[in-house]
């Protein structure tokens, strides 16, 4: 009898031990998540400093500073923009890599910078995923194929008939090695089965007045960059690597509506991210509120005179972005053989 007793008392002790051990884990949880919900709803609790890789004045730059503007308004806080140009953006990113995982401190960048440099470098001093957090886009353009205004070339058509009957025959230009320009040109190359002869130049301002003066048959360009001799009458559009007409050019065809491969896009576009840790309530405030901004009419229309369009995506639509950049970028440089240190 006693046994019994004892097992049954120690059968019963042993199911209230577990209920208030799995009560506690419940409660646990629950203040974590409470404390991580409360976090999300004061942050910012002071200035927001996002680090950025572009000059001042350049189109990302002043892109993120609209976007900037109305953060701050919508929190109340400072959202200051800090330029750290130079070294392919690696300034910028040593600059937040190690900065407190609150939220308080951001980065800008570019796909090509998160898409293209692991090929292009073999030595980074940074891991993308493992050393921050993404948040969200902020804007993306697309490439226009830029021909001087007397090409012979009327359409695509025309220049990839041209660069299959001589090839290395037709040359493009690009404002640097490994530059999108030249990666997006490569990548068409391979879509179109034909060999053409990079040029590159030393700045982009040179590359579209080469192009006007015939040094180079053609460069891709974004109508930002390339915008000023297009609008001249000094150069043209020629296609969009865009999967439809892109506002603002309803008279520019895409690529394959232009005699191009189907499907062939090339496009810019950067993002916000954090340094790895922030919280996940913080994240998601953060992309929400962002896509709140950029919901806003007149924010668009801002957006929409530097021929950029709203992009805004939550973690997960960033990240397959990402892949589907990188494999194309990888793909490409690897088959080029490029390296930049």
């Amino acid at each position: 009898m006693t046994r019994r007793f004892a097992l049954t008392q120690y059968a019963c002790f042993s199911r209230r031990d577990a209920g208030s051990l799995a009560l506690a884990a419940v409660l646990a949880v629950g203040s974590a998540f409470t404390a991580s919900t409360a976090l999300a709803q004061d942050f910012p609790t002071k200035a927001v400093r996002i680090v950025t890789p572009f000059p001042a004045g350049s189109g990302p730059e002043v892109a993120l500073r609209l976007v900037a503007d109305r953060l701050s308004k919508l929190w109340g806080q400072p959202v200051i923009v800090d330029n750290r140009p130079g070294a392919s953006g690696f300034i910028a990113i040593q600059a937040i890599r190690r900065a407190a995982p609150d939220g308080h401190e951001l980065l800008q960048m570019d796909n090509a910078q998160m898409a293209a440099q692991p090929f292009l470098f073999k030595r980074l001093s940074y891991d993308l995923l493992r050393d921050f957090e993404p948040l969200t886009p902020i804007f993306r353009n697309y490439f226009f194929v830029n021909v001087p205004a007397g090409s012979p070339y009327k359409n695509m058509a025309d220049l990839i008939a041209a660069a299959k009957a001589k090839p290395d025959h037709v040359n493009y230009g690009s404002w640097f090695v490994g530059s999108p320009g030249h990666i997006g040109a490569a990548m068409l190359e391979t879509a179109t089965g034909t060999k053409m002869t990079h040029v590159p130049y030393k700045e982009m301002s040179q590359l579209y007045v080469g192009v006007a003066s015939q040094e180079v048959d053609w460069a891709f360009g974004s109508a930002a960059s390339a915008g000023a001799m297009q609008r001249a009458g000094k150069n043209r559009y020629l296609a969009v690597a865009a999967p439809k007409r892109v506002a603002g050019f309803p008279e520019v065809p895409t690529i394959a509506e232009s005699g191009g491969p189907a499907g062939f896009e090339l496009s810019a576009w950067t993002a916000l991210l954090a340094p790895k840790g922030t919280p996940r309530a913080t994240v998601e405030k953060i992309q929400k509120d962002v896509a709140s901004v950029m919901s806003d009419q007149d924010f668009k229309d801002k957006y929409a005179a530097m021929y950029y369009e709203p992009y805004a995506l939550n973690t997960e639509g960033f990240l397959q972005q990402l892949r589907t950049d990188s494999k194309r970028y990888g793909d490409t440089i690897k088959r080029l053989n490029i390296s930049l240190d």
